[in-house]
């Protein structure tokens, strides 16, 4: 199925609306410069997350940011709507410094567990009633909370095992049990990168999955609250999904920062976002559906180099337009480096070439993938997520897409050049793994038609009039406490931004919501009851990228 620009949204949920559901609830007002905020009790979280879902639609808890002030630790819960993602309100969570306690939203949305662990894990923050209050990034016998004040940077970390554990305990037989425990990864190459999941068989059939992520934390987020706004941040994006989405995730940045600064991007530089965006995105599918071809029935020679080299392709054209083929570093604050390249001619010729030749290609992956009997056997009504369970979980993109969850950010919260031009959103009601494999082929077709549109504009637009960058000042001070969280669809889903401004030229609170690590979050529910072939297949299908989940 497929749905164009125009979509019914739901009622709006005033502030007025709002004020009057939370009652007493609600201490104070702490709006943010993308959603009206409001302070509550660490004690009233379940209660007013349930309903401002129940009541007022709010069902996509979208990002929860943890922060330490010198008089308070604050937790931020960030709040949309499946239906319309314009509506947005942030519940504010203040806790004292001397008892950092909160109540768990875990029991109301299933994608706080994660989000809460990782609170807890970086700023130190505890949930009370969390189903398994863990660290999630660091060891678990990590001393310390690297993202609260009093935390030592310079002080060596001395790691040791699990007291009592034997690191290389033999396998044995548990009397009482007749599970197996079996670690997948974190070497392997269907782990998609360093992750460990931790799955126990009842015979064959696997009965709980724990994926074991952080083995590529790399602190992004405190580095880019190290770094300017005008210069030094935008370099480190490229970094998240390294393989794929560089310019997809420039753009969270970007957005998020220009909102932040109140900065309007020229029409023209709109254009080449766009057109940039959307080959990455193609990109990121190409790379998707190689390696999940191989992950599935072991094809290598054929599906898995056919993807990789369409992928050569487009990373031809982005190396034209940017200079780099993996880390582009090409969008400025207020627009793109530079314009398309001399002879612009040729570049245009060029990528309306690739446009030419993909329709017969993806004809080819039809043939040779979709309609191939052992991939259908693996892939129908394997991995199945219902649309509710992926909404629990937060999933977005293809993922939840895949489940018939008609979510997209650049239709539903358009940004860039999206609004003015001809596409479709993808959907399917399949729900299994076969369902996300077609969206992420279909939409392959959809940025086709975005890019030549984009091509079509950048051809014809008159010579003086091309503006690739607004003009932004050197240095950039935010007014102090003003805080915004943006997001775009990137490859994999929402990629969400949050920044907190505390008047200097850097970010007081940078916070990264990764699509990667709330998909990932769901492979349990996926995969309960199901074999370790259809595991690896499910955990295939979501697509991840370790640089962007453990950040």
């Amino acid at each position: 199925m497929s749905s164009g620009l125009e979509r019914t949204r739901p009622v709006e949920t005033t502030e007025d609306d709002l004020e009057a559901l939370l009652g007493d609830r609600a201490l104070a007002r702490d709006d943010h410069l993308n959603a009206p905020g409001f302070v509550i009790r660490p004690d009233d979280v379940q209660d007013v997350l349930s309903d401002l879902r129940d009541e007022a639609g709010f069902d996509h808890l979208s990002c929860l940011t943890a922060q330490q002030y010198e008089d308070r630790y604050e937790s931020i819960y960030h709040m949309k709507k499946y239906a319309d993602p314009t509506q947005e309100v942030s519940i504010v969570v203040p806790t004292t410094t001397d008892d950092p306690v909160s109540e768990s939203a875990a029991p109301v949305f299933r994608t706080a567990d994660w989000h809460e662990r990782e609170a807890f894990d970086l700023v130190g923050i505890d949930y009370e009633g969390h189903p398994d209050p863990r660290r999630i990034l660091l060891p678990e016998t990590w001393q310390g909370h690297p993202l609260s004040l009093d935390y030592d940077q310079e002080k060596p970390q001395l790691v040791t095992l699990s007291e009592h554990a034997n690191p290389i305990q033999p396998d044995h037989h548990d009397a009482e049990s007749d599970t197996m425990f079996l670690n997948i990864g974190p070497h392997h190459p269907a782990t998609h990168g360093v992750l460990h999941v931790k799955t126990v068989l009842d015979g064959e059939t696997v009965v709980d999955v724990d994926p074991d992520v952080g083995y590529l934390h790399r602190c992004e987020e405190q580095m880019c609250q190290q770094g300017t706004y005008r210069h030094q941040i935008m370099p480190y994006p490229d970094r998240w999904d390294y393989v794929s989405a560089g310019l997809l995730n420039e753009w969270a940045y970007a957005r998020a920062a220009e909102d932040l600064a109140d900065i309007e991007v020229p029409e023209y530089a709109q254009i080449i976002r766009t057109m940039g965006a959307e080959l990455c995105r193609i990109a990121s599918h190409m790379l998707a559906l190689g390696t999940f071809c191989l992950d599935v029935y072991g094809d290598f020679t054929a599906v898995f180099q056919y993807a990789f080299r369409d992928r050569e392709v487009v990373q031809d054209i982005l190396e034209d337009l940017t200079g780099q083929r993996l880390m582009f570093n090409y969008f400025r604050l207020g627009g793109v480096a530079w314009d398309l390249p001399e002879p612009r001619e040729e570049f245009i010729a060029k990528t309306r070439d690739f446009l030419d030749e993909l329709p017969a290609k993806v004809d080819e992956y039809n043939d040779m993938v979709t309609s191939n009997e052992i991939f259908q056997v693996r892939c129908i009504d394997t991995g199945v997520l219902e649309p509710e369970v992926a909404k629990d979980y937060g999933c977005t993109g293809p993922v939840a897409r895949g489940s018939g969850v008609d979510y997209d950010i650049r239709r539903d919260d358009p940004y860039g050049y999206y609004s003015e031009l001809d596409w479709d959103v993808i959907t399917d009601d399949g729900c299994d793994n076969y369902s996300r494999v077609l969206c992420r082929m279909r939409e392959v077709e959809e940025s086709a038609k975005i890019i030549e549109q984009c091509l079509d504009l950048l051809e014809d637009w008159p010579e003086d009039e091309r503006e690739i960058q607004a003009n932004v000042p050197r240095t950039l001070k935010p007014d102090a406490d003003t805080e915004v969280y943006r997001a775009v669809e990137g490859a994999k889903g929402e990629l969400g931004i949050y920044i907190r401004s505390d008047g200097t030229d850097k970010p007081g609170r940078f916070k990264i919501r990764s699509p990667c690590y709330h998909n990932l979050s769901a492979l349990g529910e996926m995969t309960q009851g199901e074999y370790i072939p259809d595991l690896i297949a499910s955990l295939g299908s979501l697509d991840i990228v370790l640089g962007e989940v453990d950040r």
